[in-house]
């Protein structure tokens, strides 16, 4: 028997007018493979890019293109698809259907069916980069999410228009997945997690700094991993360029000092704080105003003055059933340093791993040391993807535990 969480889950798929149309025949391919049934609903637009005999024949049924249609519509045709579907998922969702569904416009088949609709509704973005960048789309897919509209992707890469960037339909294979977990209620829904990721950059003029080689890859996993599980995800990110996970609220910032003060304004009412950032411990005394001359400094040197620390500011300050997760990237002595840290710093869990000589940061793949008060476990090395949701998984267990002992 088919285990999938969309197993009998009846999926209605918009298809709207972008060349990445050609995909939502893999799509459809793949959702019924997980046991869903699928009904496809067609822009006109879409039809310049695929065929509807392709998609009729893949999914099993009629594809649905116009709202006056005489034969669907005597049947009042958008009412029943609405009433039948579980789940709405347009994909891809153009620009221009993104706008139209953002104002509320019923004007083709499409719109009327989501406005008719009281079922949960997914939408996976796909366009030029410059188009998903442009305020008015941002502002279009915040309205959405605001309606609790799910957005699925972008992805980053190349487009068909021969440019690179945030944009890409996700591959659907990733869409598929993503409609597994959204139809699955995640341990986390209702709770608010703030995650920080990447290095800090602390000026030592308008051109240098100092920095260290955090990518940001695993605080960016964590945040995901942290949606997956149904969560309200804040992501107060240091200087990286990895494209924001779907669905969570990013916050850039470049210094300690920003990343102190976005963290400390978000933590209120957070139920985990999970503390990734590799943040610099020193910064610069004084910040020259303009760059430094080689030419006229035979030796430079540099006064630094502590920054202040992110983590056990936010233990001091916030009630204990915020759950706070530290990290310790050492060279050395990892699991002692892991744990005096989780002491000294009241902290609820930490992960702890080796960096250097290749490990740890900038790398895909890496393998954490877990301790909390009572306990501690190794996850082996794995994805950073993989490695944040097996994390994910052990804090939801012990911030569990902590509420369950603070309200008995």
């Amino acid at each position: 028997m088919n285990d999938s969480p969309l197993f009998g889950k009846q999926i209605v798929l918009g298809v709207s007018g972008s060349i990445a149309a050609y995909k939502s025949a893999d799509l459809i391919r793949r959702l019924r493979d997980e046991g869903a049934e699928i009904r496809v609903v067609m822009t006109r637009g879409a039809t310049e890019f695929i065929t509807p005999l392709t998609l009729q024949t893949l999914s099993g049924h009629p594809v649905a293109i116009e709202l006056l249609d005489a034969d669907q519509e005597s049947a009042m045709g958008h009412i029943a698809l609405a009433r039948w579907a579980d789940w709405v998922l347009i994909a891809p969702g153009s620009a221009d259907t993104i706008a139209r569904l953002a104002q509320g416009r019923g004007d083709d088949l499409l719109t009327a069916l989501c406005l008719a609709t009281d079922s949960p509704m997914a939408v996976a973005p796909a366009m030029n980069n410059k188009m998903w960048a442009n305020a008015q789309t941002q502002q279009n897919l915040a309205h959405l999410r605001q309606r609790g509209v799910q957005i699925i992707g972008p992805a980053s890469g190349d487009q068909a228009c021969g440019e690179q960037g945030e944009g890409r339909l996700l591959e659907p294979l990733d869409i598929a997945a993503e409609m597994k977990r959204l139809v699955v209620p995640g341990a986390l829904v209702g709770r608010h997690v703030l995650v920080t990721a990447g290095p800090t950059y602390e000026p030592i003029d308008p051109v240098r700094f100092i920095g260290n080689r955090s990518s940001g890859k695993m605080g960016f996993a964590l945040a995901q991993a942290a949606k997956e599980a149904g969560a309200e995800v804040t992501l107060v990110a240091g200087p990286v360029y990895l494209p924001t996970p779907s669905g969570v609220r990013r916050v850039d910032v470049e210094t300690a000092e920003q990343m102190h003060e976005a963290v400390m304004r978000a933590v209120t009412g957070s139920d985990i704080f999970i503390s990734c950032a590799a943040v610099s411990d020193f910064r610069p005394q004084s910040r020259e105003s303009e760059k430094i001359k080689k030419t006229t400094h035979d030796r430079l040197l540099l006064e630094l003055e502590p920054t202040t620390d992110i983590v056990s500011a936010v233990t001091k300050e916030v009630n204990q059933q915020t759950f706070v997760v530290g990290f310790a990237a050492e060279t050395r002595h990892v699991a002692d340093y892991a744990r005096d840290k989780l002491m000294r710093k009241n902290l609820d869990m930490i992960a702890a791993n080796q960096v250097g000589d290749g490990q740890g940061f900038a790398v895909d793949d890496n393998a954490l040391q877990i301790f909390w008060r009572d306990g501690e476990t190794m996850l082996p090395l794995a994805s950073k993807t993989q490695l944040a949701r097996d994390l994910m998984t052990l804090i939801i267990r012990q911030f569990d535990a902590k509420n369950s002992t603070q309200n008995s």
